[in-house]
């Protein structure tokens, strides 16, 4: 049977040194944060759906677009900006970096940068998340010259047909700490387990005293 992972153990996370799993809890003050983000838009059936539950719970969160979507849907990506969200690079095409010479991964990721800096108009270091969380360690050492590249403390497996609102909430309400990295997708695979469930996840953790907050440069 395989162990479905909500959390990777830390002798996992160690094999990827120099990425962001987790942010580091600031212990000086007594602010808890959740870090909300989305993975696979933006894409006109979902993630408009998304920004609507935001606005209305007034919260941010960071949005890791796939790059052939900006391309199709450049008034969504400019809406996430525009409301105060954080984008980042998911790649072009959804690539498996496993499955991806080194030269055409780094070449997928650069035409996400371009497609970015050209709907936004603002040229930066970029966020990265590799789509399936996995890449080659080549990938990563080269990317972590340009790219801050994040994976996640919480994988709410929202694209899991198997898995009801109910029992994603209870994911969270176990999983869910100080300084966690939540992941949760704005696609047509997740969209029927996550919309439901991300208007109570929000509601949660207000009522347990975090904030939430987009993940920085």
């Amino acid at each position: 049977m395989i162990r479905i992972l909500f959390q990777f153990p830390n002798a996992i996370q160690r094999l990827y040194k120099g990425v962001v799993w987790r942010i580091k809890p600031d212990r000086k003050t007594d602010k808890k944060v959740i870090y909300l983000t989305f993975d696979d838009g933006c894409i006109p059936e979902v993630t408009p759906q998304v920004l609507n539950i935001l606005k209305k719970y007034d919260v941010k969160a960071t949005f890791f677009c796939v790059g052939d979507n900006i391309r199709k849907y450049p008034e969504i990506y400019r809406r996430i900006l525009s409301e105060g969200h954080q984008t980042g690079n998911h790649t072009y095409h959804h690539i498996a970096g496993l499955q991806t010479s080194t030269a055409d991964y780094l070449k997928d990721v650069a035409m996400t940068d371009s497609i970015m800096e050209e709907a936004s108009q603002i040229p930066s270091r970029h966020l990265f998340r590799p789509p399936y969380g996995r890449m080659r360690y080549s990938q990563k050492k080269a990317l972590l010259k340009t790219h801050k590249i994040v994976l996640w403390d919480l994988l709410t497996h929202d694209y899991n047909k198997r898995y009801s609102p109910e029992k994603i909430m209870r994911v969270i309400k176990r999983y869910s700490r100080n300084g966690s990295i939540v992941v949760f997708h704005d696609s047509l695979k997740a969209c029927e387990q996550m919309l439901p469930t991300l208007p109570k996840a929000i509601e949660f953790w207000q009522n347990e005293g975090y904030q939430l907050s987009v993940i920085s440069l």
